[in-house]
Formats: C-alpha cells, sequence, structure tokens
C-alpha cells in the first residue's frame, strides 16, 4: 500500500472533562460546556488555588463504567473506556478475523498509584501495596487495556509528551499503510497527578483562572485527564463494516524543532514543518483545510509560535480555527486523541467548535478563532495540531471521504 494513502477511520471513543463518551463530549461541544473547575480528586495544597479539567467520576465510578473490579489506576480505567467506546462504535463483524494491535499513548502511567504508595510509606506511617509499583510505567496501560479487549496481534506504548497520542496515530496508520495490521486502536490516555500538577506549577505556565487560548490576555494552561482513540482499518476491513466510512486520516506528520526541554520555537519551525508535510503526504493545499483544531495551549509561548507557524503557511487566506482545550483543558498525552476525535466528528457532523472566553486578538498576529459553534459548515477536511515539549510536533489531517 501507498504511504500516502489515506486509512479509513471506522470508530472513536473519548472520555474527558465534559463528558464520559462520544455524546456527553459533543452535547458539551454545541452547548458550550467547559471542564475547568476546581480541584477534588488529588489531594494537594493547590486546592482553591488551581483550576483543573478533571473527568467527572472516581475511581470507583470509573471502574463500575470500565467494568471492572481490579484496583487498576485512574490513566488505565479512562484508556479502557475509551478504546472501549471506540471499537464497539466500529462494530467490526467477526474481528477475530483480522490482525488486530493497539498503538497507546501516555505520559504518566500509573504515576497516581506510584504517589498514593509514596504517601504511605513516606508520610503515612504504613504500608503501602507493592503491587501497585507494577502498573507505574507507561507500557502497564497499553498490555493491560490490550489484553481486556483483546488487541493481541501488536501492541505499543508512546511518550513522546504532549503529541504522545497524535504520533500513536500516525503510527497507527502506518501499520495499517505496511500491511502489518488490518485494526489498529491508536490514541491515548493521561490522568492527573501531584506530580503533573507540581511540575506545570514550576514552569509558572498555569492559569489560576480558566484558560484563555489564542487571547492576547492569556495566563496559562490548565490542566486536564482524559483519553481518545480512533479505530483505523485497512479497506478490506472497511469493505465488510455494516456503515459507510466518512472520514478518512489524510495526512499526519512529525517534526521536531529541537529548540528547548519546554518551549517552542519562537518562529514556530516545528510546528509549521509538521502542518506543511501533513499537507503534502495528504496531497491538499493549505486552501484546502475548512478547519484547524488548534493546538492552543493558552500559554503565551505555545499560542505565539503556533500562530506564527499558522501565518507562515497560510497567509492571507485562513481556514476556521478554535481550540478545544478551552472545554478539556491541556490533557496531555491524551490531547492528541481526544482532539483527533473532536477533529472526526467535525467533518462528520460539520461542525467548527467555539474558542472559548476569546475576546482580543493578539496584537502580533492577524488570527481570530470562532467564538461561536458554526453548525452545518461545508467541513472537508481538519487540521489537528499536538505539539509537545522537546519541540516535538504533530499534525494529523482528517478528510470527508
Amino acid at each position: 500500500m501507498n504511504l500516502t494513502t489515506p486509512v479509513a477511520v471506522a470508530g472513536a471513543g473519548v472520555i474527558s472533562a465534559i463528558g464520559n463518551n462520544i455524546r456527553e463530549c459533543l452535547a458539551a461541544l454545541e452547548t458550550g460546556q467547559a471542564g475547568m473547575g476546581d480541584i477534588t480528586g488529588l489531594d494537594t495544597i493547590h486546592r482553591g488555588e488551581i483550576p483543573v479539567a478533571e473527568v467527572k467520576a472516581s475511581n470507583e465510578r470509573l471502574r463500575e463504567i470500565a467494568g471492572v473490579k481490579e484496583m487498576i489506576g485512574r490513566t488505565t480505567l479512562l484508556s479502557l473506556i475509551a478504546a472501549r467506546e471506540a471499537l464497539e462504535s466500529a462494530a467490526i463483524p467477526e474481528r477475530d478475523r483480522w490482525r488486530t494491535g493497539i498503538v497507546s499513548a501516555n505520559t504518566v502511567g500509573g504515576m497516581d498509584l506510584t504517589e498514593k504508595f509514596a504517601k504511605c510509606e513516606l508520610f503515612g506511617g504504613v504500608r503501602g501495596r507493592l503491587r501497585d509499583l507494577v502498573q507505574h510505567e507507561c507500557g502497564y496501560s497499553t498490555e493491560w487495556v490490550a489484553a481486556r479487549l483483546g488487541l493481541q496481534d501488536y501492541q505499543t506504548t508512546i511518550s513522546t509528551a504532549c503529541s504522545s497520542s497524535a504520533n500513536a496515530i500516525g503510527f497507527g496508520a502506518k501499520l495499517i499503510r505496511h500491511g502489518i495490521l488490518d485494526v489498529v486502536v491508536a490514541g491515548g490516555t493521561d490522568a492527573l497527578t501531584k506530580f503533573t500538577l507540581n511540575g506545570f506549577n514550576s514552569l509558572m505556565i498555569l492559569d489560576r483562572g480558566w484558560c484563555k487560548p489564542m487571547d492576547a490576555e492569556r495566563q496559562g494552561l490548565n490542566l486536564g485527564e482524559g483519553a481518545g482513540y480512533l479505530v483505523l482499518v485497512s479497506d478490506a476491513v472497511a469493505a465488510t463494516l455494516p456503515a459507510r466510512i466518512d472520514c478518512l486520516l489524510s495526512g499526519y506528520a512529525n517534526a521536531n524543532d529541537a529548540y528547548h526541554q519546554t518551549a517552542s520555537s519562537p518562529d514556530g519551525r516545528g510546528s509549521w514543518l509538521a502542518m506543511k508535510t501533513a499537507l503534502e503526504r495528504s496531497g491538499l493545499a493549505p486552501a484546502d483545510i475548512d478547519y484547524i483544531n488548534l493546538h492552543g495551549t493558552g500559554t503565551q509561548n505555545n499560542d505565539l509560535a503556533e500562530g506564527t507557524a499558522i501565518r507562515r503557511l497560510f497567509d492571507p487566506n485562513y481556514p476556521k480555527m478554535s481550540s478545544t482545550k478551552s472545554f478539556t483543558g491541556h490533557t496531555l498525552g491524551a490531547s492528541g486523541g481526544i482532539e483527533a476525535v473532536f477533529s472526526v466528528l467535525a467533518v462528520h457532523h460539520g461542525l467548527v467548535y467555539p474558542n472559548l472566553r476569546f475576546q482580543t486578538p493578539m496584537p502580533e498576529l492577524p488570527l481570530v478563532p470562532a467564538t461561536e459553534l458554526i453548525r452545518d459548515a461545508p467541513i472537508r477536511h481538519v487540521l489537528s495540531n499536538s505539539f509537545g515539549f522537546g519541540g516535538n510536533c504533530s499534525s494529523l489531517i482528517f478528510s470527508k471521504s
């Protein structure tokens, strides 16, 4: 199969601060309901000080939703819920006939359990559960979900900071294109942890209010959590599906500007290269893009760098754009997967999502994101950006079939 051949998107699943499934998240996106609020799930000194975008369910409730009784970490529970929804929505007949696998991304692994263990051992005066430490490394989540869902022909984990699950989707497409697998569940998951919260707070890039991506008065990001997965299938599998495929992954690219450990290059070099290469591989021109799902975190550096890259590539004719992180917060390793799901929904339903709380354009750039939901838009091609620490930049393009 040609490496530029589009890959069919057969299913999608998501859980985030705005909903526990596709239906709930789509309703929140359409009604402008953001998921930020006070911290409730973490035992931290920052409660009441730093807002976050938590999934609105305790671990006990997530286990009920997932249908499991084991003491599994939050990252893994989120992964199972979203990946299972994606597979169920794909409705692949006789799935055992096909070579199936999972490419899952995350950045924190089972750190929530590790933090509880450390608190017991170091400060609580009681013994922690050693078995919880087995879940610490990022690959545990992937392997556990693969076993639970019967995705046994191939499994791997990607951890490239905030571009992780976009890279998982791109790699999943390559496995299909090379004829290695027929069905790939690809995306990512991440749960909120104290380590993440404290780390981003030390960088002084957390907004004490609700984030305002791409706004001149932006003060930083809100951390979030969740999971998002797509089911990518070969043409042979697509031909067996009861529903017609209406969305394709038509382009993907990863680039690295190697500028700084935690900052994007001011000229947006890596962002520009990722978008430009994704367009070239899809056979599209900048004018073909109808909507950009921005990385748009709300930090001074990121939004200016991404905007500079967009101006370089699209000026003077800009497509509609917005950052759905104004709804979900920045879900780190899960963001590319969640936003890929939202991009597929944009193609399917003809939607442009609002960039919540945007008021004042950045003086450096002529960019004004959408501030109201646009329905029945002629969406043919959506560009979804995910840019991570270390300059790891990835872009996905989803197209109407």
